[in-house]
Parts: structure tokens; sequence; C-alpha cells
């Protein structure tokens, strides 16, 4: 037990708070269904929007907008919609179900990103997972001849069942792919992500480490960016929390632990009903008309909806706060 408090207080000496910084937030979209199953692309539209104009930038086809649930023309549906809104996007790259030569399906889907204005989240893959860690490593390379700019992405196993969190040597092999321009990570572990904010710091310092730590939203205090679901129940607070901490407002602490008291309850297990939670908030919020998950995704019960007006009336009070 020694050992491991002492690691860890000497992980917090090698990472001191960023105070004053500039966050860049991404925050992934929900994809929401009508009671036919269907998706609802002009509430997809109206999520994008609202997530631009809060001053976050918006990903579409994570695992928030039930990517491995969708059709390939549902994805590239939900692709359109995003280049439709002339913003800055970011997509999933997702090959999962597809059929042929794996590296040559990630370089076809990451382009087509490319080419509708987006940059490409390289999302795991069964294929991938099954790869050895050098072997793996050698497929960003490859991706890196060809795609001038993306992300990466670690994602545990509590998300989907080919998830997969890199060794630390692997991620410092990743860090000298300069195409990759970040990596999101969600090991919904602290101590793993402090360990890859200490090795960027050290070898490459323009790199965006996103957090996807939806249980400790509170990271970028230590220097993470993030790409969450959950900043997608309520963007408009997360880009007020991120002006806060860039302009060294105090008001800062109380928004983000409203947030993460949401977070704790949206993300309980089985983590995957999150996007149900999401879509019950929306709805409590007056941005969607029905919260209807994918008709194959996991549901939260009814009586969630009494603990999310909570979450929400104490998100409101918070964004309302005043300096004294």
């Amino acid at each position: 037990m020694g050992a491991v408090l002492g690691y860890v207080m000497e992980t917090a000496d090698r990472l001191p708070e960023v105070r004053n910084r500039p966050i860049k937030g991404i925050s992934a979209i929900l994809v929401t269904f009508d009671r036919n199953g269907q998706p609802n692309l002009d509430e997809l539209c109206q999520n994008l929007v609202r997530t631009t104009s809060s001053g976050l930038t918006p990903a579409v086809n994570m695992d928030t907008g039930y990517v491995n649930l969708l059709s390939s023309s549902q994805r590239r549906l939900v692709l359109d919609a995003a280049h439709s809104t002339g913003h800055p996007f970011v997509a999933g790259a997702f090959i999962q179900e597809m059929e042929g030569d794996p590296l040559a399906i990630y370089l076809n889907v990451a382009s087509n990103i490319v080419e509708q204005g987006g940059i490409p989240v390289i999302f795991p893959s069964g294929w991938l997972k099954s790869l050895s860690e050098p072997r793996a490593v050698g497929v960003f390379q490859q991706i890196a001849k060809h795609i001038p700019e993306f992300i990466g992405f670690e994602l545990g196993e509590m998300f989907v069942p080919y998830g997969r969190i890199f060794t630390l040597a692997a991620y410092r092999e990743l860090l000298d792919i300069p195409q990759m321009t970040g990596l999101k990570h969600s090991s919904l572990s602290r101590q793993a992500e402090w360990d890859r904010l200490s090795i960027r710091n050290e070898v490459r310092a323009d790199f965006h480490l996103y957090t996807g730590n939806d249980l400790a939203i509170d990271m970028v205090m230590w220097g993470s960016d993030y790409l969450l679901g959950l900043s997608a129940f309520h963007p408009e607070a997360f880009a007020l929390r991120d002006c806060w901490w860039a302009s060294g407002d105090s008001r800062f602490f109380e928004l983000n632990d409203a947030l993460q008291y949401l977070g704790a309850f949206a993300f309980r297990p089985p983590v995957p009903a999150y996007k149900h939670s999401c879509a019950q908030f929306l709805k409590l919020r007056g941005r969607i008309a029905s919260d209807e998950p994918h008709p194959s995704g996991i549901r939260r019960p009814e009586t969630d909806s009494e603990v999310l007006a909570h979450a929400l009336e104490r998100i409101e009070s918070a964004r309302n706060l005043l300096l004294t």
C-alpha cells in the first residue's frame, strides 16, 4: 500500500494543476431515435448546431452515437449531417462489421471523413485488438502515410468487448507519429491517464490527450483535454465550465462538481446504458421529443428521471452562480 501511495504522490508532484489553461473540448453527439427505431436526423442536426454554438467541437459516429449499432448507410447519413453544418467536427472511423482488408477499410473510411471536412478518430475494432502491440502501432503508422491528421482511441472493455488500452511503451511510440495529433483515453482510470500525461509532457507537449473518463471530468485540471459522452448531456454547461477554468474563475469547481454528480449516476454499470440516460436527460431539457434509445441499446429504468431532474437543477444553479 505504501508503494502505491508513494507512486500516486510522485505522479502528483510531476503533474501540478495547469491553471488558467484553455481547454480543447470535443463533445460526442447522441443519435436519437423515434418510436419506430429510426434515427432522428433533424434532432441530430439541432444537437450538432447547439454543440458548435456552445464552443465545443462535435464528434459523430462515436460510442455515444451508437456507432457499433448503426448500419453503414446510417453512419454515412450521420457523417453527411455533420458535414452539412459547415463547422469543424471529428468522426469515428469504424470498421467492425465490414468485410475485406481491415487496413484498407480503415483508410477508406478515414479518407471519406477527411473529404467531408472532418478529422478521423481511429475507432477500436476486433481486428485491431487481435494484433500484437507492435503490429497495432504499425497500423497507426501506416494510416499516417495517407491521412494528414487523425486522433487515436484507447477504449476500455467496459464500453465494448473489443476495446483496448495500450501499454505505456506502446503509447510512447504512438506519440512519435506526427499525423496523430491526439488520443482519446477511455480507461476510466485516473492513474493510467496521469501516466500518459506525464509521458506527453516529457515527449510531445503539443499532443492532445483527450480524457474519456466520464467519472473524473476534472482531469482537465492536470492538462487533459476531453472527448466525452457526458458533455452531450449539457454542452453549454461544459463550455462555461471550461471558460471559468481558463479565466481562473473559482466557479469552475461548483459547476464541475454538479456535472460530475450527473456523470457518476449516468455512467454507473452497465456503462453502455449511459446513452439512454443521455436521451432521458435531453428530453428533460426539452432538447428532444423522445427518450427512446437505439432498439438494440441498453435501457435505464424510467425512475431515473427523478435523479436526472435533480442533477439538472443542480447544474443550472451552478451555471447561475454569481461571484461574491
